[in-house]
């Protein structure tokens, strides 16, 4: 049932929030995003209401996980609307912060993730995963969730905050969501708004070259290397300008895999004009 959002910017009033459901014996989720929402985001939220009894999202374009040269300054920003969606699918309270109010003046903590932080994303985008781990840390204390949710389009992502939340004792459940794609199978992002008419006709090919690689993967006796190598030249084929990298990992640690024999994921990372499209695909070995 919708009702209009709730809206706090002070991490006082937010506790303050969270302790009073907590009086009440109401469980918490946790959804943080940076806001520009899409039917992802929502499958996200839709995911916490069937989770806790209370959902917090949080909208907080956080500049210490932009590297030099990144898109901080033009990341879109809805606030409005952002809120209005959170309204109609039945977010309880939004945390909006302000800079200042997470990083306060004489900040000078970061906290990270040794291994799963490097290569695939970690080495285009060198401190990403840093300022990841430092927020996501920051939001887990402040909200203090029994469970925290996170897209697995981001997969990498979610693997840090997986290992991060263990690593720490943090006391909350990390689950992944499914990724949420378009009718042409383009995973959903805030940064597909980037894309032109042309660009945006292009994009799907990633989703369909991880699809094709991950089935040849799984059937066949290929190495991972040379079917990764195979299908960067398909995307490059397909329009793509660069690939940064197509590989298979581990699910759960990450670690290179030349012949599956364990659950895995297919991730890729490509470039069509100045948008940095990321996907990622499950291959579980046939048996």
């Amino acid at each position: 049932m919708s009702h209009e959002v709730d809206i706090v910017r002070a991490v006082a009033d937010l506790r303050s929030r969270v302790r009073y459901w907590r009086a009440q014996g109401l469980g918490v989720a946790l959804v943080p995003t940076m806001g520009a929402l899409h039917r992802g985001h929502l499958s996200l939220i839709a995911q916490a209401l069937e989770t806790a009894d209370r959902v917090v999202a949080s909208i907080f374009v956080n500049p210490i996980q932009f590297g030099p040269g990144e898109d901080f300054s033009r990341y879109p920003r809805q606030e409005a609307e952002d809120a209005a969606l959170l309204s109609k699918a039945g977010c309880h309270l939004l945390f909006a912060p302000q800079v200042t109010e997470m990083y306060p003046e004489g900040f000078s903590t970061q906290v990270r993730v040794s291994g799963l932080s490097e290569g695939l994303c970690g080495a285009a985008r060198p401190g990403h995963f840093d300022g990841v781990s430092t927020v996501v840390s920051k939001l887990l204390l402040q909200v203090q969730p029994d469970v925290a949710l996170f897209g697995e389009k981001d997969y990498q992502q979610l693997a840090v905050i997986r290992r991060m939340v263990r690593d720490l004792d943090f006391p909350v459940s990390v689950m992944g969501v499914e990724i949420v794609r378009e009718e042409d199978g383009l995973a959903l992002s805030s940064r597909n708004a980037y894309l032109t008419a042309e660009q945006r006709a292009i994009a799907p090919a990633l989703y369909r070259t991880l699809s094709a690689t991950a089935e040849t993967l799984r059937t066949s006796r290929s190495p991972a290397s040379e079917a990764c190598a195979a299908a960067a030249r398909s995307l490059v084929e397909a329009g793509f300008d660069s690939v940064d990298y197509i590989e298979l990992r581990d699910a759960e640690t990450l670690a290179s895999v030349e012949f599956p024999s364990r659950p895995s994921r297919l991730l890729a990372a490509a470039r069509l004009g100045a948008t940095r499209l990321i996907d990622n695909v499950a291959l579980i070995p046939a048996a």
